[in-house]
């Protein structure tokens, strides 16, 4: 009995979470579902000191790494 009873509390989590997951890819006008838009994965920036050491970037001397 408790296994039912755990189980649907998962299925029932599980349910109330996917309509915050799809809310950002629903049309704010129509109410329609749409395809997400893809954003660019932006690279993280490394820099290296004058020594040739990594080091933050707003450390002073220090140079973005191509």
């Amino acid at each position: 009995m408790r296994s039912i009873v755990a189980a649907f509390v998962a299925v029932t989590l599980v349910a109330a979470g996917a309509p915050a997951l799809a809310a950002p890819c629903k049309d704010a006008k129509t109410g329609k579902f749409v395809k997400c838009p893809t954003t660019p994965v932006a690279k993280a920036t490394k820099c290296r000191d004058a020594k040739g050491k990594f080091a933050k970037c707003s450390a002073p001397g220090a140079k973005p790494v191509k």
